[in-house]
Protein backbone atom coordinates (compact mmCIF):
# COMPACT_ATOMS: atom_id res chain seq x y z
CA UNK A 1 0.00 0.00 0.00
CA UNK A 2 1.19 3.04 -0.62
CA UNK A 3 2.46 5.79 1.93
CA UNK A 4 -0.15 8.62 2.98
CA UNK A 5 0.88 11.72 0.95
CA UNK A 6 2.36 13.84 4.39
CA UNK A 7 4.55 10.74 5.43
CA UNK A 8 6.25 11.26 1.77
CA UNK A 9 7.42 14.63 2.82
CA UNK A 10 8.16 13.76 6.91
CA UNK A 11 10.04 10.39 5.98
CA UNK A 12 12.77 11.82 4.72
CA UNK A 13 13.54 14.46 7.69
CA UNK A 14 12.62 11.70 10.27
CA UNK A 15 15.39 10.56 12.59
CA UNK A 16 15.00 6.78 11.69
CA UNK A 17 14.09 4.90 15.16
CA UNK A 18 16.30 2.15 14.57
CA UNK A 19 19.95 2.14 14.72
CA UNK A 20 20.15 -0.09 11.57
CA UNK A 21 18.17 2.42 10.03
CA UNK A 22 20.05 5.20 11.19
CA UNK A 23 23.58 3.54 10.67
CA UNK A 24 21.97 3.11 6.54
CA UNK A 25 20.80 6.74 6.72
CA UNK A 26 24.78 8.20 7.53
CA UNK A 27 25.77 5.75 5.43
CA UNK A 28 23.78 6.35 2.55
CA UNK A 29 24.53 10.54 2.49
CA UNK A 30 27.62 9.90 3.34
CA UNK A 31 28.19 7.94 -0.18
CA UNK A 32 25.26 10.40 -1.86
CA UNK A 33 27.88 13.22 -0.85
CA UNK A 34 31.16 11.86 -2.61
CA UNK A 35 32.67 11.06 1.31
CA UNK A 36 32.55 7.39 -0.06
CA UNK A 37 33.26 6.99 -3.92
CA UNK A 38 32.21 4.51 -5.61
CA UNK A 39 34.83 1.28 -5.93
CA UNK A 40 36.07 2.43 -2.26
CA UNK A 41 35.46 -0.05 0.34
CA UNK A 42 33.15 0.26 3.46
CA UNK A 43 34.73 0.32 7.16
CA UNK A 44 34.56 -3.44 8.14
CA UNK A 45 31.88 -4.95 10.12
CA UNK A 46 34.48 -5.33 12.86
CA UNK A 47 35.86 -1.53 13.05
CA UNK A 48 32.39 -0.30 12.28
CA UNK A 49 30.52 -1.95 15.11
CA UNK A 50 34.01 -1.47 17.53
CA UNK A 51 34.39 2.65 16.40
CA UNK A 52 30.82 3.42 16.80
CA UNK A 53 29.69 1.11 19.58
CA UNK A 54 26.92 -0.73 17.86
CA UNK A 55 26.64 -4.27 17.16
CA UNK A 56 27.56 -6.32 13.99
CA UNK A 57 23.89 -7.14 13.14
CA UNK A 58 22.95 -3.59 13.47
CA UNK A 59 25.74 -2.94 10.60
CA UNK A 60 24.92 -6.10 9.00
CA UNK A 61 21.41 -4.92 8.36
CA UNK A 62 22.22 -1.43 7.76
CA UNK A 63 24.44 -2.97 4.19
CA UNK A 64 21.70 -5.18 3.33
CA UNK A 65 19.25 -1.59 3.29
CA UNK A 66 21.95 0.29 1.18
CA UNK A 67 22.15 -3.43 -1.14
CA UNK A 68 18.55 -3.13 -1.62
CA UNK A 69 18.76 0.10 -2.91
CA UNK A 70 21.99 -0.83 -5.16
CA UNK A 71 24.06 1.67 -3.11
CA UNK A 72 26.66 -1.32 -2.11
CA UNK A 73 27.29 -4.59 -3.48
CA UNK A 74 28.78 -6.77 -0.49
CA UNK A 75 30.94 -9.90 -1.10
CA UNK A 76 31.99 -12.80 0.76
CA UNK A 77 35.52 -12.42 2.17
CA UNK A 78 36.34 -9.45 -0.43
CA UNK A 79 33.91 -6.98 1.97
CA UNK A 80 31.85 -4.19 0.93
CA UNK A 81 32.43 -1.49 -2.17
CA UNK A 82 30.61 1.12 -3.46
CA UNK A 83 28.36 0.49 -6.26
CA UNK A 84 28.51 2.71 -9.32
CA UNK A 85 26.32 5.73 -9.92
CA UNK A 86 24.38 4.13 -12.65
CA UNK A 87 23.26 1.39 -10.61
CA UNK A 88 21.84 3.80 -7.70
CA UNK A 89 18.12 3.35 -6.96
CA UNK A 90 17.35 7.31 -7.75
CA UNK A 91 14.08 6.87 -7.90
CA UNK A 92 13.87 4.98 -3.83
CA UNK A 93 12.64 7.79 -1.79
CA UNK A 94 15.13 7.07 0.80
CA UNK A 95 17.62 7.55 -1.55
CA UNK A 96 15.95 10.59 -2.88
CA UNK A 97 15.89 12.21 0.16
CA UNK A 98 19.92 11.36 1.12
CA UNK A 99 20.60 13.05 -2.24
CA UNK A 100 19.18 16.43 -1.15
CA UNK A 101 20.60 15.75 2.25
CA UNK A 102 23.84 15.59 1.06
CA UNK A 103 23.64 18.85 -0.81
CA UNK A 104 22.65 18.04 -4.85
CA UNK A 105 24.42 19.15 -7.66
CA UNK A 106 22.51 21.41 -10.47
CA UNK A 107 23.04 18.20 -12.62
CA UNK A 108 20.95 16.15 -10.17
CA UNK A 109 18.25 18.63 -9.47
CA UNK A 110 18.22 19.18 -13.54
CA UNK A 111 17.61 15.46 -13.96
CA UNK A 112 14.71 15.26 -11.35
CA UNK A 113 12.95 18.58 -13.35
CA UNK A 114 13.39 16.64 -16.40
CA UNK A 115 11.57 13.43 -14.60
CA UNK A 116 8.71 15.81 -13.58
CA UNK A 117 8.67 17.03 -17.31
CA UNK A 118 8.18 13.48 -18.56
CA UNK A 119 5.89 11.83 -15.61
CA UNK A 120 3.43 14.81 -14.72
CA UNK A 121 2.14 16.78 -17.81
CA UNK A 122 0.99 13.42 -19.54
CA UNK A 123 -0.20 12.33 -16.11
CA UNK A 124 -2.04 15.77 -15.51
CA UNK A 125 -3.97 14.77 -18.85
CA UNK A 126 -4.96 11.21 -18.05
CA UNK A 127 -6.47 13.19 -14.96
CA UNK A 128 -8.33 14.80 -16.39
CA UNK A 129 -10.40 12.61 -18.13
CA UNK A 130 -10.34 9.99 -15.03
CA UNK A 131 -10.35 11.99 -11.74
CA UNK A 132 -13.79 11.25 -9.62
CA UNK A 133 -15.11 13.86 -7.75
CA UNK A 134 -14.29 13.24 -4.48
CA UNK A 135 -10.40 13.06 -5.76
CA UNK A 136 -11.20 16.80 -7.30
CA UNK A 137 -11.94 17.71 -4.02
CA UNK A 138 -9.20 16.16 -2.07
CA UNK A 139 -7.39 18.12 -4.53
CA UNK A 140 -8.91 21.39 -3.71
CA UNK A 141 -8.56 20.56 -0.35
CA UNK A 142 -4.95 20.23 -0.74
CA UNK A 143 -4.78 23.28 -2.61
CA UNK A 144 -6.23 25.32 0.47
CA UNK A 145 -4.17 23.72 3.10
CA UNK A 146 -0.89 24.86 0.52
CA UNK A 147 -2.47 28.25 0.20
CA UNK A 148 -3.14 28.57 4.23
CA UNK A 149 0.17 27.83 5.14
CA UNK A 150 2.70 28.26 2.38
CA UNK A 151 5.48 26.32 1.20
CA UNK A 152 7.99 27.61 4.01
CA UNK A 153 5.60 25.35 6.50
CA UNK A 154 6.06 21.89 6.52
CA UNK A 155 2.23 21.36 5.96
CA UNK A 156 2.12 23.55 3.19
CA UNK A 157 4.86 21.55 1.47
CA UNK A 158 2.96 18.41 2.50
CA UNK A 159 -0.38 19.55 0.98
CA UNK A 160 1.57 20.55 -2.31
CA UNK A 161 2.72 17.39 -2.29
CA UNK A 162 -0.87 15.56 -1.66
CA UNK A 163 -1.81 17.43 -4.92
CA UNK A 164 0.45 15.99 -7.27
CA UNK A 165 0.30 12.68 -5.80
CA UNK A 166 -3.98 12.43 -6.09
CA UNK A 167 -2.94 13.66 -9.89
CA UNK A 168 -1.29 10.64 -10.43
CA UNK A 169 -3.62 8.43 -8.33
CA UNK A 170 -5.89 9.36 -10.54
CA UNK A 171 -4.87 8.49 -13.94
CA UNK A 172 -5.85 4.94 -13.37
CA UNK A 173 -2.81 3.43 -14.71
CA UNK A 174 -1.28 1.25 -12.27
CA UNK A 175 2.26 2.16 -14.30
CA UNK A 176 2.39 5.95 -13.76
CA UNK A 177 0.95 4.96 -10.00
CA UNK A 178 3.63 3.64 -9.15
CA UNK A 179 6.07 6.65 -9.48
CA UNK A 180 3.42 8.50 -7.00
CA UNK A 181 5.16 7.92 -3.73
CA UNK A 182 8.47 9.12 -6.03
CA UNK A 183 6.89 11.93 -7.90
CA UNK A 184 5.89 13.68 -4.27
CA UNK A 185 8.77 12.63 -2.88
CA UNK A 186 10.89 14.89 -5.64
CA UNK A 187 8.06 17.43 -5.42
CA UNK A 188 8.53 17.69 -2.04
CA UNK A 189 12.79 18.29 -2.29
CA UNK A 190 12.97 20.69 -4.96
CA UNK A 191 10.58 22.87 -3.36
CA UNK A 192 12.44 22.94 -0.14
CA UNK A 193 15.65 23.59 -2.45
CA UNK A 194 13.58 26.78 -4.54
CA UNK A 195 12.12 27.94 -1.44
CA UNK A 196 14.77 27.39 1.56
CA UNK A 197 18.23 27.07 0.36
CA UNK A 198 17.48 30.23 -2.90
CA UNK A 199 14.70 31.90 -1.00
CA UNK A 200 12.38 31.96 -4.10
CA UNK A 201 9.76 33.96 -3.28
CA UNK A 202 6.84 33.91 -6.47
CA UNK A 203 3.36 32.57 -5.61
CA UNK A 204 3.19 29.50 -6.37
CA UNK A 205 -0.82 29.27 -6.09
CA UNK A 206 -1.84 30.65 -9.24
CA UNK A 207 -0.16 28.28 -11.69
CA UNK A 208 -1.34 25.29 -9.28
CA UNK A 209 -5.04 26.83 -9.01
CA UNK A 210 -5.19 27.01 -12.68
CA UNK A 211 -4.04 23.58 -13.19
CA UNK A 212 -7.06 22.96 -10.88
CA UNK A 213 -9.31 24.51 -12.96
CA UNK A 214 -8.72 22.44 -16.36
CA UNK A 215 -9.18 18.90 -14.14
CA UNK A 216 -12.34 19.96 -12.91
CA UNK A 217 -13.05 21.13 -16.84
CA UNK A 218 -11.92 17.55 -17.76
CA UNK A 219 -9.50 19.25 -20.20
CA UNK A 220 -6.56 17.14 -20.66
CA UNK A 221 -4.66 19.32 -23.28
CA UNK A 222 -5.15 22.72 -20.88
CA UNK A 223 -3.97 20.17 -17.87
CA UNK A 224 -1.12 19.19 -19.88
CA UNK A 225 -0.46 22.46 -20.82
CA UNK A 226 -0.73 24.34 -17.25
CA UNK A 227 1.60 21.50 -15.76
CA UNK A 228 3.96 22.38 -18.04
CA UNK A 229 3.91 25.65 -17.07
CA UNK A 230 3.66 24.90 -13.85
CA UNK A 231 7.03 22.88 -13.47
CA UNK A 232 8.92 25.38 -15.79
CA UNK A 233 8.36 28.18 -13.27
CA UNK A 234 9.26 26.08 -10.34
CA UNK A 235 12.66 25.09 -12.28
CA UNK A 236 12.92 28.97 -12.55
CA UNK A 237 12.49 29.00 -8.61
CA UNK A 238 15.26 26.70 -8.14
CA UNK A 239 17.82 28.32 -10.32
CA UNK A 240 18.40 26.39 -13.55
CA UNK A 241 15.01 27.27 -15.63
CA UNK A 242 17.33 28.07 -18.54
CA UNK A 243 19.17 24.85 -18.29
CA UNK A 244 15.84 23.04 -19.29
CA UNK A 245 14.56 25.08 -22.33
CA UNK A 246 15.44 22.49 -24.60
CA UNK A 247 14.00 20.00 -22.99
CA UNK A 248 11.01 21.94 -22.40
CA UNK A 249 10.85 22.58 -26.25
CA UNK A 250 11.39 18.70 -27.18
CA UNK A 251 8.13 17.85 -24.70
Amino acid sequence: MNETPRALLDKPRERPKQIHEAIAHELGVAIASGAYVPGQMLPGEAKFSSELKVSRGAYREAIRILAAKGLVKSRTKSGTRVSERRLWNILDIDVLAWMFEAGPDETFIREIFELRLIVEPAAAALAATRRTSRELGRMGHALEEMERFGLLDERGRAADQAFHYMILESTRNEAVISLSNTISAAVGWTTVFARRERAAARDPMPDHYRLYDALAQGDPRQARACMITLIDHALHDAGIGSALDDTLSVL
